[in-house]
């Protein structure tokens, strides 16, 4: 793109602004601005058009196995998913795009120490409870990791210095989130220098179409990978290409399941796993109506009870169908450093809006979906916060109960 075309397409969507310091740059700076000027998706835009709460349809509980119906049938479920692994059919795909900002840190999340006596990072211990799996199965699955522009060499450079945990290096695969560009309360998209538009990650909900733009499909097509089990960064205690998981998934016939808590009460904050309008859905915590959540069956039991612990399992098939299909953009309000009068600012209240896609919108796009209920306690440990709930101290408190040494 050069400058005539730059303004141009500017002009078209009221954004001249991001060229107010271009006379100052040097050739090669301006080359790279213009270049990211091309790049940038002007569609996330019209979310900010939309306004308004999201409109809850009409919900009912989705198909699942209890944590007793998995426990009960444990012994076929494990066999079923230990032979799909076996035969290469299952890969995993890490979401470990953020930083630990929230914890302390500067690092990928990733690369945060969750011990105590001894150095153990959240990836380490990640890999640690994948080995359980491969000398279970005797075999090593692929894994694809999702960072971001902002972590990819630390993360990349983290997994060298660590000999990838043990892990055979030709089965990790590296890709970058796509960016999506990042706004004033206004609408105007902010500059982070004079020469660089502030960009972000553009949310977990990209992954698929991130990882097939690197090229990645070859792989799953040369292999013959039929699933992808998706999991996040956050929680120390997952269970990656879990068999019995894979397995329940098959036997059930589903496109898609979800590994889903119980939820201790209605006003605990996780996503729950619900069917909307004859659909698969995810109903974000604040988005459900209170007296919806608070319903109880007849023996007591929430009528929706399934929190959510972002560890999916996709059909490839499907996915490949919603390569072309857009979906919602979901608005974050950030604190967003950025330049004006040629000075830097760094913001101590939120200032704008990054736009970001969610994996759990993919969910409706999917024919089906299956909740597998999973023993809290074992497998949910979500490091988000620095102290209390969902935290490093929470979850330090988990790997302890389960064994693990810290």
């Amino acid at each position: 793109m050069n400058l005539a075309e730059a303004k141009q397409v500017l002009l078209e969507h009221g954004q001249q602004q991001l060229l107010e310091y271009y006379d100052e740059l040097d050739e090669g700076a301006k080359k790279a601005l213009l270049d990211q000027i091309s790049k940038i998706n002007f569609s996330v835009f019209h979310a900010l058009n939309k306004g308004g709460e999201r409109k809850i349809g009409k919900l009912s509980p989705v198909p699942a196995f209890t944590a007793a119906d998995v426990e009960q049938n444990r012994e076929e479920f494990e066999s079923l998913g230990i032979a799909a692994l076996r035969s290469g059919k299952v890969a995993a795909v890490l979401l470990a795009g953020g930083q630990g900002t929230r914890l302390g840190s500067d690092n990928p999340k990733g690369m945060f120490n969750i011990g105590v006596t001894r150095e153990l990072s959240i990836f380490e211990q990640q890999f640690d409870n994948i080995s359980q799996v491969t000398k279970k199965t005797g075999t090593y699955f692929h894994i694809f990791v999702m960072t971001s522009e902002v972590n990819n060499d630390k993360t990349v450079e983290f997994f060298k210095e660590k000999n990838f945990f043990g892990y055979p290096e030709d089965k990790i695969h590296f890709f970058v989130q796509e960016m999506a560009p990042a706004c004033d309360l206004n609408g105007k998209i902010l500059l982070e220098d004079k020469g660089r538009v502030a960009m972000s990650p553009n949310g977990n909900g990209g992954w698929y179409s991130s990882l097939i733009k690197n090229g990645d499909g070859e792989i799953l097509s040369r292999e013959g990978i039929e699933w992808l089990n998706v999991y996040s960064v956050d929680n120390v205690l997952q269970r990656i290409c879990d068999p019995v998981f894979i397995g329940a998934t098959l036997k059930s016939g589903c496109n898609c399941s979800a590994k889903v808590v119980k939820k201790v009460s209605p006003e605990e904050k996780v996503g729950v796993l619900c069917m909307e309008d004859g659909k698969p859905a995810i109903v974000e915590y604040y988005e459900m109506p209170q007296d919806i959540a608070s319903l109880r069956r007849p023996d007591g039991e929430l009528k929706f009870a399934y929190g959510v612990t972002l560890n999916y399992l996709f059909k490839v098939e499907l996915l490949n169908k919603t390569i072309d299909k857009t979906l919602p953009v979901h608005l974050s309000l950030k604190k967003i450093p950025y330049i004006s009068g040629g000075v830097k600012v760094k913001p101590e209240e939120p200032n704008g809006y990054k736009f970001e896609y969610l994996v759990l919108d993919m969910i409706k796009l999917m024919e089906n979906c299956l909740a597998v209920e999973v023993v809290r306690e074992k497998e949910f440990a979500p490091v988000k916060n620095r102290t209390g709930v969902d935290s490093v101290d929470s979850a330090r408190a988990l790997l302890a109960k389960n064994g693990v040494k810290l």
